[in-house]
């Protein structure tokens, strides 16, 4: 897809007149079956694997997202690359940064809250890969999400 289009700035630029990037866009079809980008994500991927880790490894590449992978994913290295992205993003300040007595996380822990329900909510999931948990957060006083 991108590369159909190379170059170009941003994915969002990609995708129909009215659209705002080509999730929407019908781009493979299997057994008859015509797929978009949100139909491979929400309706197959989150279902099936039951995993929240897998929105830190597909999403809408923005500056706020979680980083792509360098990598594609195979059946040998899907548990690693998942690890290491949570790992990535938990502990960056695209997961969460702190200011004073305040926690912001990403907006993906409001978006799909109910994906990080079986962690125990999204700071159960962000504490176990967390690597350093300052004591500003630990005491913190206010918890927002998104910025």
């Amino acid at each position: 897809m991108i590369l159909d289009e190379y170059p170009v700035k941003s994915i969002t630029k990609l995708g129909g007149l009215f659209s705002f990037g080509p999730w929407g866009d019908e781009v493979i079809t299997i057994t008859g079956q015509t797929l978009t980008l949100n139909d491979i994500e929400h309706r197959i991927l989150r279902p099936i694997w039951n995993d929240p880790r897998t929105h830190y490894a597909v999403n809408c590449a923005s500056l706020g997202c979680p980083n792509l992978q360098t990598q594609a994913f195979t059946a040998d290295n899907t548990e690693a690359l998942l690890e290491s992205a949570a790992n990535t993003f938990v502990n960056s300040s695209k997961g969460a940064s702190i200011s004073g007595n305040t926690i912001t996380l990403s907006s993906i822990y409001e978006w799909f809250e109910a994906d990080f329900v079986q962690d125990g909510g999204a700071l159960k999931h962000m504490a176990k890969y967390r690597l350093i948990l300052p004591v500003s957060m630990a005491r913190s006083n206010t918890i927002t999400i998104g910025t």
